[in-house]
């Protein structure tokens, strides 16, 4: 598996991922969830989208993140199924942390959605403290935050 920085030939199969991933969660949310609707053409040509790959370059996850104010802002991390368990999720969000520290950035901040309950519990495994909770754009967001020391 490499990580590599996404390009606009990439936006179908990380489309196609996002569909995957978070499909499960639209009868629990009552719409879909938003990084369904992403625009991931422009997030692509802005430079905030990276994608993990297999040897034969095959798409088998992607994250979305950038510089906001003081700090790294996590905004999407998706795992195609079949690939869910060997360790790129947390190597993407690796990734991310790498590059935060890189541009001198004191932490990663991201929100999750509260019926995501899975995540509620990745991501206090990955060094991340919840900091808040607020709804948003019709959503009941779960905020974390990593301060990367």
């Amino acid at each position: 598996m490499h990580i590599r920085r996404a390009e606009i030939g990439d936006e179908p199969a990380i489309r196609a991922c996002a569909e995957e991933a978070y499909s499960p969660y639209i009868a629990a949310i009552g719409k879909k969830p938003a990084p369904m609707t992403a625009d991931f053409a422009a997030q692509i040509q802005a430079g905030y989208v990276d994608i993990a790959a297999d040897d034969a370059g095959q798409l088998l996850g992607f994250i979305v993140f950038f510089a906001k104010d003081d700090h790294m802002f996590l905004e999407n991390v998706a795992i195609h199924a079949a690939a869910a368990g060997q360790g790129i999720g947390k190597a993407l969000i690796s990734h991310c942390e790498k590059q935060a520290r890189a541009l001198g950035l004191p932490s990663v901040c991201l929100y999750t959605n509260e019926k995501m309950t899975a995540n509620l519990k990745i991501y206090p495994k990955l060094g991340y403290t919840e900091t808040g909770r607020h709804e948003e754009d019709g959503f009941s967001r779960v905020y974390f935050e990593k301060l990367l020391g």
